[in-house]
């Protein structure tokens, strides 16, 4: 008989994540005999630079910014797909980047899993779901009899809304909600206690959308989970979160607790994310769209990278680049709120 998932109660005001100064930088340099050639150097583009946050046992972190501020790429470092150029990671008081790199870090992987934004290229189409569902249980030797594994597979599939009769299909008979199922029912093989979810809902209708991210919040009710949830929309976000970390250009510029973020946002680009918005109440009223485009991140502005698209920013602005501090309540990373000018 397999084992019957057991709900963890989760220990609030634990953090199980401590992510501190991460950083992820990628060399996109042309090759060495170009850069010869062309006298050119080397080229350096800073993913993520110098990301810090925590995450409570049971809770939930979003992520949220316009493509390419460097969320997946935090996903992908916390899941250890990435080594971190700088600064670290902690999962419950370990060292997890270290871990990763010794035999004892496929004990580590199990307890944290990522759902993948994609769900028809992230599972493979070659395969049944049995075998899909069943790849960790087999990898990780939490199971090997085929009997054992069937039935797990149907426990996991029945978790997640689908019936045990749909494991001896391909991925292609399903829609993407069902593949989106099942691509969490994979994760949730080997009983994690950490899950992070890329964008996990942003390929399907909305319709579609409510319904995953209501069997997300039922699991994580049921089975304690601890979730870092990536997302560029707020409604999305407002649905899930527990805490919102606002990402600029591969750097957190608020951190705030979700009804405090949506309610009174400090940071300009975090205002005109909320301002884009549309909502009712404010029907016939125009939108404020969010000014400007994102810099070039393999040639940042100085200073504060947000300075050229801020209607607030002066000349320390532009000179230099300012700390996440705790103000008013929240975590924020912004001279014009530090100097009171807003």
């Amino acid at each position: 008989m397999s084992a019957a998932i057991e709900p963890r109660k989760p220990t609030t005001g634990e953090p199980l994540v401590v992510a501190h100064d991460l950083a992820r930088t990628f060399d996109v340099s042309p090759p060495w005999l170009n850069r010869v050639l062309e006298r050119k150097p080397r080229v350096l583009l800073h993913a993520v630079d110098g990301v810090s946050f925590s995450i409570e046992r049971g809770k939930t972190l979003a992520l949220v910014g316009e493509s390419g501020c460097g969320k997946s790429t935090v996903a992908r470092l916390l899941v250890g797909l990435y080594a971190p150029t700088r600064g670290g990671l902690q999962f419950d008081g370990q060292d997890a980047h270290a871990a990763f790199k010794t035999p004892e870090g496929r004990k580590l992987r199990r307890r944290i899993q990522m759902i993948f934004q994609d769900p028809y290229a992230s599972l493979n189409p070659r395969w049944i779901v049995e075998d899909i569902i069943g790849e960790p249980l087999r990898e990780h030797g939490i199971l090997s009899g085929k009997a054992e594994l069937r039935e797990r597979v149907g426990e996991l599939l029945k978790s997640v809304g689908l019936s045990p009769l749909d494991m001896s299909k391909y991925p292609h008979q399903f829609s993407g909600g069902q593949r989106q199922r099942i691509s969490i029912a994979r994760a949730l093989a080997t009983q994690p206690e950490f899950l992070v979810c890329d964008e996990p809902t942003s390929a399907l209708d909305v319709s579609v959308q409510a319904q995953v991210l209501n069997i997300m919040k039922d699991l994580q009710r049921e089975q304690g989970l601890t979730y870092l949830f990536i997302s560029h929309n707020l409604a999305v976000v407002r649905h899930v979160a527990d805490q919102v970390g606002v990402m600029y250009l591969g750097r957190l510029v608020e951190v705030a607790d979700k009804q405090k973020l949506f309610a009174d946002p400090q940071h300009p680009y975090t205002r005109m994310l909320l301002d884009a918005i549309p909502q009712m109440k404010h029907t016939g009223r125009r939108r404020t769209a969010v000014q400007g485009e994102v810099p070039n991140p393999l040639n940042p502005p100085t200073g504060c990278t947000f300075h050229p698209r801020c209607p607030h920013a002066n000349a320390r602005c532009s000179a230099e680049r300012p700390q996440l501090l705790s103000l008013k309540g929240v975590q924020v990373a912004c001279h014009a709120v530090e100097e009171g000018r807003i």
